[in-house]
Order: C-alpha cells, then structure tokens, then sequence
C-alpha cells in the first residue's frame, strides 16, 4: 500500500475532517496531509482562519491515522507535492470533483464524499449565533 495526499485548511477542526483524514489512511500505507497556509487561506476565503497555521499543524500532526504534515503554500503546486512525497494517491473532498484529474496521469485521484451537514462554515456561523 502506497503514500496517499490529501489537503486542506482544518480550521475549527471537526468530526467531518476526522472521518475523511481517517478515510484516507485506509487507502494506502502512509497519510501525508498539506495544511492551508494562512495565507493561502485568505486567498481561497478571504478570511484568515480561527485557528493559526501552527496551532492547526500540530492538531493535524497528532491524529494517530495522518504519518506526516507540511504547510501547503499554493493551490497550484499539488504536483509538487505530489512528486515530493512519492504519493501513489491523491485524495480530495467531494467538493473538488474533477478539478484534480488532470493529474491522473502521475497518481490515481479520489475525491470522497464530504460528512453531510457539516462543514467548519457552519460551525463558525452557529457560534456566531
């Protein structure tokens, strides 16, 4: 069983990114996880996340099912990382479907469904309330 990639912000972290980082883990051998920077974040949201880059590294790091992290600096680099890391899969939420498949080529690209009814958007917004 090969490396699997996957990426994401994990601000406000939930059990819908538990349930796909762990997903993911049962796909290869090894989880490699690139955490949105906070300012790639800005870029995607336009709004900095609650929780810092490092604050959310660390929570990513200490998942017993993700192997390794890295700060991902930009949405175009994917094939960067994906050659850096020797990634066999690349794993995306469903919310991504078809923006990744030009790189079937190097590695074979899942994009799994997303936990219904959550997503960090809606919790920000029911504290909020």
């Amino acid at each position: 069983m090969g490396v699997v990639i996957t990426f994401g912000t994990f601000d406000v972290f939930h059990v819908g990114h538990l349930r796909i980082l762990k997903r993911a883990r049962r796909l290869g051998g090894r989880l490699v996880v690139g955490v949105s920077t906070d300012e790639l974040n800005f870029e995607k949201k336009g709004r900095l996340p609650v929780y810092t880059q490092s604050e959310r590294l660390e929570i990513v790091s200490s998942l017993k099912c993700v192997d390794e992290v890295f700060s991902e600096e930009s949405l175009d680099a994917k094939l960067m990382y994906i050659k850096k890391y020797k990634a066999e899969i690349l794993l995306m939420g469903s919310d991504w479907g078809g923006k990744f498949d030009h790189l079937c080529g190097v590695c074979k690209v899942v994009y799994l469904e997303r936990t219904p009814a959550i997503s960090t958007t809606e919790v920000i917004e029911k504290i909020r309330l």
